[in-house]
């Protein structure tokens, strides 16, 4: 009967202290990035460009383009140089409903441009990534694996 008292207590704070899946703030969590080395000569649409892959939710769905209304963006820093770009989400109001999760990944291409400094020969780029849904509710930031840029 004790031991069913302290699971059921311990079952009970774990519940309570998880946090909301779904939030209006839209929510992200870094899964992974894949392959974590790229070197300086590589072209688009190689496979050897990494890809960072996040996790998303909101619980209004409000995410992508609208053309004509609404837009929200991704928004990616290079910690290296300390330089921000963002891109705009694509149109998904036709899978965007309430409680929305998705994942999205990132080709690392148009932002591997000007990461290098002439020394050393292998920089370890991170990034760090927010979201901006169409009621300019900012989700929390994540950082990512390093990304080893090699060059020859």
């Amino acid at each position: 009967m004790r031991n069913t008292l302290v699971i059921f207590i311990i079952s009970l704070l774990a519940v309570s202290c998880s946090k909301d899946k779904y939030t209006s703030a839209p929510q992200i969590k870094f899964e992974s990035v894949s392959p974590d080395r790229v070197s300086s000569g590589v072209t688009f649409g190689s496979p050897e460009i990494p890809v960072i892959t996040l996790s998303v939710t909101d619980s209004e769905g409000d995410l992508g383009f609208k053309t004509g209304k609404d837009t929200s963006y991704i928004y990616i820093k290079n910690l290296l140089i300390n330089r921000m770009d963002s891109f705009v989400l694509p149109d998904i109001q036709s899978v965007a409903t309430k409680n929305f999760q998705a994942e999205i990944r990132i080709n690392v291409f148009d932002i591997l441009r000007g990461s290098t400094r002439p020394r050393p020969k292998v920089d370890t780029l991170r990034y760090e990534i927010y979201v901006v849904d169409f009621a300019k509710n900012k989700s929390n930031k994540v950082t990512t694996a390093p990304i080893y840029y090699v060059v020859p």
